[in-house]
């Protein structure tokens, strides 16, 4: 599953343009008055119904990061069989761009100062785009779809019209549909991440699964001591370890988190409050004593990979499938009663409910389709995207093409040993995103029976169910966006914050500062103006609510 993850901070040590030319301009206006001024796909005249394959002589071009799952085994959309699939079901035939693994907001930008764009972008509008998708809007980058989406696209404005939780994430503020949007079709789908232990060592210890801060003390150091662990808990420290891994997970136990979040409709910055000093003393503790991998500021991907699976390491934070799916293996193939389990999100008091943990809402801005002011024909590039979201293309997203990569069975799409015992030794993962887009994101509504397949584990699956026992939702903001006006200001102002708290953070965890030091960093973050970020962040919440 896609890793994305809104996150909030880095390790549970670590537990979150240029101008536009006048030609662009011009045709942005010339879109938006063709567009209409509507806040929402609300026009009572029925959208054009398309009939599949669609007969065009026409090509569009399309831009897109390949997806990391394929990195080393496939080197363009062109050779990927989903994408040869997707042009022949809707008969549109498409050139290919993929930006550089790892540089896209680099390639985009160089992108749009060379003038010239593709017809669809892929592309996280919300997150990666200075002023956000209004702002892309307003430059003449991309095209307004409400009008387009109205006439051409019947399958997504009834979806939207049918969820509209969902039809109110999609949009900005005023109204405007920028983008084809990937929708996490049930909650099921929304939790994928969390603690992760060697519950064989638990049980040979003694040692129950951790639910509170002092159970983890207490199991990483019988790792230390009787397992010879030299990493009992490490991550992914990139970009910011101070995330746990990605969500914050061992922050969470003292309330806070190190984004955004919100507390009865009012914005709360975390690591101002006096819950992430009580996180930074633990992870201190933890340090100094040698429970945490002693590389954790520069951990990757490949070395937590190696601790795993050597057994220096007994827990981590991960995901179901890219986590508990894939370390499994590694630790069996070194001790055959090695299993991996997920634990609850730790608390300080046993029995209290998390009152974070991870958890994505329904709408992702990543793996989204826009349609760029120099598309040659939006209304078939609209027409194309629609199929994503109709019943015919919903299976094709999530389990890609019958007789090949699933079949039916009982009413149920089943994936075929392709995909699951793939002849060439392809991980699931790696073989869904070959045939489907399932196990990541784009411009589709995904379907749970595509997890409850990629989570082969009974543990993974587990997993999921105790992850999903938190009040995340209730806390966490909406995919909320400031203001043209706002936004350069506000980047400007968390750029310089996000980077004295990881100063501080490193600093306090690793020991070079003492823990007292907190308060000089929070009166840091005051006068690099935080109470401003916070203000824009909830005028941007306000206006959300009013959509």
């Amino acid at each position: 599953m896609k890793k994305w993850v809104a996150g909030s901070l880095s390790i549970a040590l670590l537990g979150t343009m240029l101008a536009a030319c006048s030609s662009n301009n011009d045709k942005n206006s010339e879109s938006n008055a063709n567009a209409g001024n509507g806040g929402g796909s609300s026009s009572e005249q029925p959208a054009e119904a398309t009939t599949y394959p669609i007969k065009t002589d026409k090509t569009l071009s399309y831009w897109g990061e390949i997806n990391g799952q394929l990195i080393g085994v496939k080197e363009s959309h062109k050779d990927i069989p989903f994408f040869q699939e997707w042009q022949k079901k809707t008969g549109v035939p498409l050139e290919f761009t993929e930006p550089p693994t790892g540089q896209v907001k680099e390639a985009f930008n160089v992108m749009l100062a060379s003038g010239k764009l593709p017809d669809m972008v892929e592309y996280n509008f919300i997150g990666d785009f200075p002023g956000g998708p209004e702002k892309a809007i307003q430059d003449g980058y991309i095209v307004k779809l409400n009008d387009l989406i109205d006439k051409y696209a019947p399958n997504l404005k009834k979806y939207l019209q049918e969820n509209p939780d969902v039809d109110k994430m999609v949009k900005t503020d005023s109204g405007s549909y920028y983008a084809f949007p990937f929708i996490r079709g049930d909650e099921y789908l929304r939790v994928f991440q969390g603690p992760i232990i060697r519950k064989d060592w638990l049980d040979e210890l003694g040692l129950p699964v951790p639910e509170t801060i002092d159970d983890w003390t207490a199991a990483l150091t019988a790792f230390k001591e009787k397992k010879g662990a030299a990493a009992p808990l490490t991550f992914n420290s990139k970009p910011r370890f101070f995330n746990d891994g990605g969500n914050g997970a061992f922050m969470g136990a003292f309330g806070v988190t190190r984004g955004f979040y919100q507390e009865d409709g009012k914005v709360v910055f975390g690591p101002e409050q006096e819950g992430y000093k009580q996180y930074l003393e633990l992870f201190r503790d933890w340090y100094s004593k040698g429970l945490i991998d002693k590389n954790i500021a520069t951990a990757d991907t490949k070395s937590v990979d190696g601790n795993i699976a050597s057994g220096a390491t007994g827990a981590s934070i991960g995901n179901a499938g890219g986590g508990i799916g894939k370390w499994q293996p590694l630790v069996e193939a070194k001790d055959p009663k090695a299993v991996l389990v997920g634990a609850p999100y730790p608390v300080l008091k046993k029995g209290d409910t998390p009152k974070f943990g991870q958890h994505n809402t329904a709408y992702a801005s990543e793996g989204t389709v826009a349609i760029t002011t120099q598309a040659k024909d939006p209304e078939l590039a609209v027409k194309m995207l629609d199929y994503g979201y109709s019943e015919e293309g919903g299976l094709f997203f999530n389990f890609g093409t019958e007789g090949v990569s699933y079949n039916m069975k009982d009413g149920y799409p089943t994936y075929t040993d392709l995909l699951m015992k793939n002849p060439d030794k392809l991980a699931p993962a790696q073989a869904i995103s070959l045939y489907a887009r399932g196990s990541y994101n784009g411009p589709f509504v995904q379907d749970k029976r595509y997890a409850e397949q990629f989570f082969a584990l009974q543990s993974q699956r587990d997993a999921v169910t105790t992850w999903q026992k938190t009040d995340a939702a209730k806390y966490q903001l909406p995919p909320i966006t400031p203001s043209p006006e706002e936004a350069s200001e506000y980047a400007a102002i968390m750029n310089d914050i996000n980077t004295l708290i990881d100063e501080m953070s490193l600093k306090i965890i690793l020991g070079t500062e003492p823990v007292d030091a907190f308060g000089k960093y929070v009166d840091k973050m005051k006068s690099l103006n935080l109470d401003r970020a916070i203000e824009i962040q909830q005028a941007a919440l306000d206006r959300y609510n009013s959509r």
